[in-house]
């Protein structure tokens, strides 16, 4: 049994998953893109076997749809395919609010189509990349890295299984979780960084002497503020914020409560209070950094390895008893 996968969104996120399934047996890669341009550069790429311009018939065929789509996005796009979503089909997406997403799938698409939520982290190869769009997708882009994924109650364990296998596909690990803790966590990685980003742009650009200082402004400027241009437009970045909206206050107030903290340490002329504010943030950064490379989480579920193909897999759960009533997540 031939089981496609419906890939819609085509930049790096949406093409780096369809290149590493890429040779799988019995799966078929469709993708679709609102800009019928990146999704034929897509195609080019072999991110996909087929294009299709019609969004519903992008999905009416599928057992596995992927949304990989700016959050401001998603709601729009879950409703004009809703009719569309077979029974049994399962809808992931690679959002950074999981909880609004999942509200959204249960408001729109009808029951006995199951949803489950990925929160993709690339490999610490790719930590440092500053390109995004089609063209910077990769094969290996989630090698070693780390996938968040929940489900709503109800979902059938099937539909989780299928999820970590095809994350196990992408060469990255499992991390099952809520929609709750994703959210919680995704404000402190995902959404903080940006909206640190563009606070720093704030505070600078419009103040007395930028004209100037805008010519100096280097490697450590670009580096900060290129945070709130990954992946999310503004609008998709400020619509995350609002549907995250407790924890985004949260790591906020915690952002703001550490600078305060270094900022008194400046004022009060405190040199060994700044010195050791830095240099545990300094360490801190050098044990993350080290650790991600090393890619080995007590957290982390490894993914098991199989020789049965992902087509096979999928097969399986579409044609056996996986998603059974009696096989729920409890």
């Amino acid at each position: 049994m031939s089981v496609q996968i419906t890939i819609i969104g085509l930049g790096q996120v949406g093409s780096s998953i369809g290149l590493a399934l890429a040779g799988q047996k019995d799966v078929k890669r469709v993708g679709h893109d609102k800009d019928y341009d990146i999704a034929r550069q897509a195609q080019k790429l072999g991110a996909v076997d087929e294009v299709r311009i019609n969004l519903p018939s992008s999905v009416s065929d599928a057992q596995v749809i992927i949304l990989s789509l700016p959050l401001s996005e998603i709601h729009d796009t879950i409703g004009y395919i809703a009719q569309d979503v077979r029974e049994g089909t399962v809808i992931l997406d690679t959002a950074p609010a999981k909880g609004k997403v999942a509200a959204w799938i249960g408001e729109l698409i009808q029951p006995g189509r199951y949803y489950v939520g990925l929160a993709p982290a690339a490999g610490a190869e790719y930590l440092h990349g500053i390109e995004l769009g089609v063209n910077s997708a990769r094969a290996d882009l989630f090698k070693n890295g780390l996938f968040l994924v929940n489900a709503p109650q109800g979902t059938p364990s099937g539909a989780l299984e299928l999820a970590n296998n095809l994350v196990s596909r992408l060469g990255a690990n499992v991390m099952f979780t809520d929609d709750v803790e994703a959210d919680g966590l995704l404000a402190s990685t995902h959404l903080l960084p940006q909206l640190a980003g563009a606070a720093l742009v704030d505070a600078t650009v419009n103040q007395p002497g930028w004209r100037e200082a805008r010519r100096l402004a280097a490697r450590p400027y670009a580096a900060v503020t290129a945070a709130m241009t990954y992946h999310d437009e503004p609008k998709s970045l400020g619509d995350a914020a609002l549907a995250n909206g407790a924890n985004a206050v949260r790591v906020l107030d915690e952002y703001i409560a550490s600078l305060k903290d270094l900022r008194e340490r400046i004022a009060g002329s405190d040199s060994a209070g700044v010195t050791e504010f830095l240099e545990d943030a300094a360490k801190a950064r050098d044990r993350w950094l080290n650790e991600r490379f090393r890619a080995d989480w007590q957290a982390a579920e490894q993914p098991a390895q199989s020789s049965e193909t992902l087509g096979d897999r999928l097969s399986r759960f579409f044609t056996g008893n996986l998603f059974s009533r009696d096989n729920k997540k409890k």
